[in-house]
């Protein structure tokens, strides 16, 4: 299942984590947002043991929402080490996000 990221723990989840890190920028009343949660959850569910999955809703964490300069969700970003080192802006088929995460890993 995916983690819920927010402002107060961003540090801690995801720019001190080690290794890779995805994070799927999204609002409840986005609905290009829903068609894409199953994917992520698909992927939190069979790459867990590869990548720490997450969510962070922009509407209620806009401070890590605006440093990442998120202008359109859903916006997913792929972390390793503390750094973004992918980013991929839209809904996209579930293969295009586990080939993202394959190049990093």
């Amino acid at each position: 299942m995916a983690a819920a990221f927010t402002d107060t723990g961003w540090q801690g989840d995801v720019l001190d984590a080690s290794g890779l890190v995805m994070v799927d920028f999204w609002a409840d009343w986005c609905g290009p947002c829903h068609m894409l949660a199953p994917t992520v959850e698909e992927i939190a569910d069979e790459m867990g043991n590869k990548i720490k999955v997450g969510k962070l809703n922009v509407d209620e964490n806009q401070a890590t929402a605006a440093k990442y300069q998120v202008m359109s969700i859903p916006t997913v970003m792929i972390f390793k080490d503390g750094e973004v080192v992918e980013k991929l802006i839209g809904v996209q088929p579930k293969q295009a996000y586990v080939d993202a995460i394959n190049r990093h890993a």
